[in-house]
């Protein structure tokens, strides 16, 4: 493909030379070290490096231009295609490059500040159950046509995007499912996708730190359903118990499912009966009236499975099809994924790392009746400080004993990350206990646990790593409790 043809649907501040415009393109990245003779070259501004800082070795490693939206760098003058905004840049470069597979493969996106995973493994799951070929991106890890990938964002660049598109079409696929984060719809990471199907799950205190305000929290999330460089999705599945869901503005094109559990929802929950071993309702839409059972447990995954349903009708996918995608999903790791060697008290990993999100799982464990509830739970640095006593506070006075800990403390002290979510635990007369080492932290809360109680260990769910200052370091969770679990004499159950 000849440079201007992959120029063509891109804002530019200038024409591109002639004999640029003429240049046979190999490839497009963004990384100049995976740069190959002929790629075209996109450089924009991240969070640690300006990729204007790479554009010469990019160009020496046989790069035909750099497109940035920065000025060129001196001597770089004749190389330099200069863009209104770098990623939607690269985002429609991509989709003409690789021929446009959004328009060929019907894409789901979820957005919302909680179970997007959840309701993205659920989705999936429907669609296989209809026989498809699938890809699903997410914040654990990419499914692509029945493989895994690992996960490097929630939602990637565009150009990683479009290429795993590509490839789901090559292996015979035909849907997508992707957790669509509000850094991507901010940044321009999904510009001029064409999605099918838009999920909104709710919309809760996260990410001011990148936002700033809840308002633009949600002008950002807002765009999935104004559709970014392409038209609106074709149907919205909303959250009517939602308050965020109702503000959406949605196209006169778009057709909207509401689900909840409240007044008036095109798809509801009934007879709901809940316990440790999984959920079991009917869903009401319209006049038909299906079953659904589930190994997932608690109220919270009640919304999650009425958005996939959602999701699956909006694919004209029958009851029965839906009913057995959702049985199907036995787990989400890291979502309430249960820790047993055979010990006499419950053990539970989450991701949950919101306000919201500690007090739905803290919830979820208070409907399986245990004795008591012992929450650990620690709070991100370099992350939005304002929600850490919101947590101790949401910690303190839905649990029986709370042991706050570290999390993944990036740059800042742990000590005083800590700090600011005690604050929150002080304004509830609760034991509690302060432990900045996470595996210590975890042994202390293992060792308050006696029989009949269960342990919620909130924060880092799925995540294998710990971030800390000056290094990244392996650590689970799930693997530490099950260490201290064996050294305190349990054993798996056969």
């Amino acid at each position: 493909m000849k440079l201007g043809e992959v120029l063509s649907e891109i804002r530019l501040r200038r024409p591109a030379p002639l004999d640029l415009a003429s240049a046979d393109v190999a490839g497009l990245e963004y990384d100049s070290r995976r740069v190959q003779q002929g790629y075209l070259f996109f450089a924009f501004p991240g969070s640690r490096a300006d990729g204007r800082d790479f554009a010469r070795a990019a160009l020496d490693r046989g790069a035909v231009a750099v497109a940035s939206e920065s000025p060129a760098p001196a001597g770089l003058e004749t190389r330099w295609i200069e863009v209104d905004h770098g990623r939607q840049a690269l985002a429609s470069a991509a989709r003409l490059f690789y021929s446009k597979p959004d328009e060929r493969v019907a894409l789901t996106g979820i957005t919302g500040t909680n179970g997007k995973t959840t309701t993205g493994f659920l989705i999936d799951s429907v669609l296989r159950a209809a026989g498809l070929t699938t890809a699903l991106v997410g914040t654990i890890e990419y499914h692509l046509a029945g493989r895994v990938l690992p996960a490097v964002n929630t939602t990637p660049e565009s150009l990683d995007l479009i290429r795993l598109l590509a490839e789901l079409l090559a292996e015979g696929g035909t849907h997508a499912t992707m957790e669509v984060s509000s850094h991507a719809l901010e940044l321009g990471r999904v510009y001029g996708l064409q999605f099918h199907t838009a999920v909104f799950t709710n919309l809760t205190r996260d990410h001011l730190d990148f936002h700033g305000t809840m308002e633009a929290y949600f002008a950002a999330k807002q765009r999935l359903f104004a559709g970014l460089g392409a038209k609106p999705p074709a149907f919205a599945v909303l959250n009517r118990d939602d308050s965020y869901s109702r503000d959406l503005q949605l196209s006169p094109e778009t057709q909207v499912l509401w689900y909840g559990l409240g007044q008036d929802p095109d798809l509801r929950a009934r007879h709901i009966a809940s316990g440790g071993q999984g959920l079991r309702f009917d869903v009401q839409f319209g006049k038909q009236r299906f079953a659904v059972e589930s190994p997932l447990i608690g109220k919270i995954n009640v919304y999650n499975i009425l958005a996939a349903c959602g999701a699956g009708i909006s694919f004209g996918l029958q009851p029965e099809v839906i009913a057995r995608g959702i049985a199907a999903l036995q787990a989400v790791p890291g979502r309430f994924e249960r820790v047993d060697e055979g010990q006499p008290f419950v053990v539970v990993v989450d991701y949950a790392h919101t306000p919201d999100a500690l007090q739905n799982v803290i919830a979820v464990a208070r409907g399986l009746n245990p004795k008591r509830v012992i929450t650990l739970f620690g709070c991100g640095g370099d992350r939005d400080r304002t929600k850490r006593p919101l947590m101790g506070q949401a910690a303190a006075e839905l649990s029986d004993f709370v042991v706050l800990t570290s999390d993944n403390p990036r740059s800042e002290d742990p000590l005083a990350i800590m700090n600011d979510a005690l604050v929150g635990i002080r304004r509830v007369d609760k034991p509690h206990v302060v432990e900045p080492d996470r595996a210590a932290a975890i042994a202390r809360a293992l060792n308050e646990a006696r029989a009949g109680d269960l342990v919620i260990l909130a924060g880092k769910g799925h995540e294998t790593y710990q971030v800390l200052q000056d290094k990244t370091i392996a650590f689970d969770d799930r693997a530490v409790a099950r260490e201290v679990l064996r050294g305190y004499g349990f054993h798996p159950p056969d």
